[in-house]
């Protein structure tokens, strides 16, 4: 299976967005943000895209590991129970790893694109 297409397939995440339109749970529609990553069955895959989304993706993944340490240690410190304190930790960390791939893919899809513009 080519990259692309694992990369791609996360945009089928923005179809729990719909819960959010049929439900009164509005924080669903925040799901419709990964239809962004739908453009990724249309990129030209080289090994220059396949490292800089590894490599954002490996950074993105630490980044939510370390968020959900903190936010889980800091809520317990603040006196919420394991339980809560673990899951508020949880999304946390989910909530950071996502947002810290996509700034991440980002620049590094800037930088590619100045860099070709330049030659």
């Amino acid at each position: 299976m080519k990259m692309k297409y694992l990369f791609a397939s996360t945009g089928f995440l923005a179809l729990l967005g719909f819960i959010g339109v049929f439900t009164q749970e509005i924080l669903f529609l925040s799901f419709f943000a990964f239809a962004v990553d739908l453009q990724y069955f249309f990129v030209k895959e080289d090994e220059m895209w396949e490292t800089y989304m590894c490599r954002s993706a490996a950074r993105a993944f630490c980044l939510g590991m370390f968020t959900m340490a903190v936010f889980s240690f800091f809520s317990f410190i603040l006196g919420s129970p394991a339980g809560e304190a673990l899951v508020g930790g949880l999304a946390a960390g989910w909530a950071a790893a996502i947002a810290g791939n996509a700034v991440l893919v980002a620049i590094y899809s800037f930088s590619a694109q100045r860099a070709l513009k330049e030659e």
